[in-house]
């Protein structure tokens, strides 16, 4: 049983993971930065501490304040929601060398997933279909070789990347070095790795990801999927689930691969397989060890609280379903509400000087703004998750299009009207005709 939670994180995660707790019956430990004292979760907690200022590598990425305040506080768990550690695997590994209990995946399985090309490798073996591409990593010495046997296009990518940084789109031989060579310095720069490797170039696939769930002693099941397509310089704007679209004979063998996956390795927690989906075909990309942003629209067509199993799970408790309770009722989507310029994209940080928030039947927001509440600049601009739940996808739309009206955030730049105005008022969004390019090259241009 887990007693006492340290969530070593912030803003809407935080407050979520606060929430899961309490009907748990488990207290919590929140962590905050210098520039965060006036979060809305902190009124929340049980105990709270200051771990450093307000730039990450000084708190919320500061291991050793971390656990220092997990020590002083007498907590026996810590959960690093998404973002900032909950894909560290030297951090899961000092927490559970602390004698502390680590909510997410064993260290061994967040290393083996957060290398883009063991990743890929292990995928391979368990039967799971991925893009093709090369063997290994690529070099300055092999990269012609291996990109004869892919064919063009193709593109380059960092193998501890991730939100598109250290990829280069190749379309001819004669780009190729010099486009490995700037995809190995961007990912240098950004990860302190320049491990880099190829893959066929999907040009119009969708983003279509398998909710899974692992007890860590080789049982697992899926809580089917959700498609993430609509994105922006490869970050997601809008989610769903299910999937649109996808039919049974295409999306079952996929939901039961990820599930024999997941049983090989016998992997712990709340995982995210995430595929390119593309003339009925699915192709493995990576694996997320951590709940993601979007968990929301899968429990909310499943009735599954994914927080309260992940902490059930590190517990010890194992998976409180079996495969055939879980089933798919209605749709559900979820906008990503963002704090920027809707012009240029830009953060937009500031005072929350009105705020009303949608409800009824099917409406959810999951957010940390409260009125008078001060966004800080150091962090990730989105602030809440705008989430509607009906029979049918075309209902959902509509709940959401009214959710999106009501919802008054005043005092800052938010992006509400490219949701409301432009994503949900397209006709072939609305007919389900989307992929990872369409907000970008079609959505925007034409706005």
């Amino acid at each position: 049983m887990i007693k006492k939670l340290l969530i070593a994180n912030r803003g809407e995660i935080a407050l979520r993971i606060v929430r899961a707790c309490k009907q748990l019956g488990i207290q919590t430990v929140g962590v905050y930065s210098t520039a965060d004292k006036d979060l809305m979760h902190l009124r929340f907690v049980d105990e709270a501490v200051c771990i450093g200022d307000a730039p990450s590598s000084q708190s919320y990425l500061n291991t050793n304040a971390i656990l220092s305040a997990a020590e002083v506080t007498g907590a026996d768990a810590i959960h690093p929601g998404y973002g900032f550690l909950s894909e560290n695997a030297d951090f899961a590994e000092k927490v559970e060398e602390a004698g502390l209990t680590f909510v997410g995946p064993h260290a061994d399985h967040i290393r083996l997933m957060g290398n883009k090309v063991s990743a890929i490798n292990a995928m391979k073996k368990a039967g799971v279909p991925t893009v093709p591409g090369s063997v290994g990593a690529i070099t300055l010495h092999n990269a012609e070789e291996q990109a004869k046997a892919i064919g063009f296009p193709l593109i380059v990518k960092a193998a501890a990347g991730g939100g598109g940084r250290g990829m280069r789109v190749v379309e001819r031989f004669e780009e190729l070095i010099n486009q490995v060579q700037a995809a190995k310095a961007e990912a240098e720069s950004a990860f302190g790795d320049d491990t880099v490797y190829m893959e066929r170039f999907l040009k119009n696939p969708r983003h279509v990801e398998i909710q899974v769930l692992g007890d860590g002693n080789g049982n697992a099941l899926h809580l089917f999927d959700r498609d993430c397509s609509l994105q922006r310089r490869h970050q997601k704007v809008l989610e769903e689930a299910p999937a649109p679209g996808i039919p049974d004979d295409i999306r079952q063998p996929i939901l039961d691969a990820c599930v024999r996956a997941c049983e090989q390795i016998k992997y712990r927690g709340a995982g995210t397989f995430e595929f390119l989906y593309e003339d009925g075909q699915f192709f493995f990309i990576e694996m997320n060890t951590r709940v993601q942003v979007e968990h929301p629209v899968t429990e909310m067509i499943t009735g599954i609280d994914i927080i309260s199993e992940q902490l059930k799970i590190a517990a010890g408790y194992g998976l409180s379903y079996r495969q055939d309770e879980i089933t798919i009722r209605g749709h559900a989507i979820e906008c990503r509400i963002n704090a920027e310029d809707p012009k240029t994209f830009m953060p937009c940080p500031g005072k929350i000087d009105g705020l009303f928030i949608p409800s009824g039947a099917g409406v959810r927001f999951d957010s940390h703004l409260y009125q008078g509440y001060a966004i800080p600049s150091y962090y990730d601009s989105m602030i809440g998750k705008l989430i509607c739940h009906a029979q049918t996808r075309h209902q959902a739309v509509a709940k959401m299009l009214h959710a999106l009206d009501e919802l008054v955030i005043e005092g800052i730049k938010t992006n509400i009207a490219l949701h409301r105005d432009v994503i949900l008022q397209d006709a072939d969004f609305v007919q389900e005709a989307q992929n990872i390019h369409y907000l970008e090259n079609h959505l925007l241009k034409a706005k």
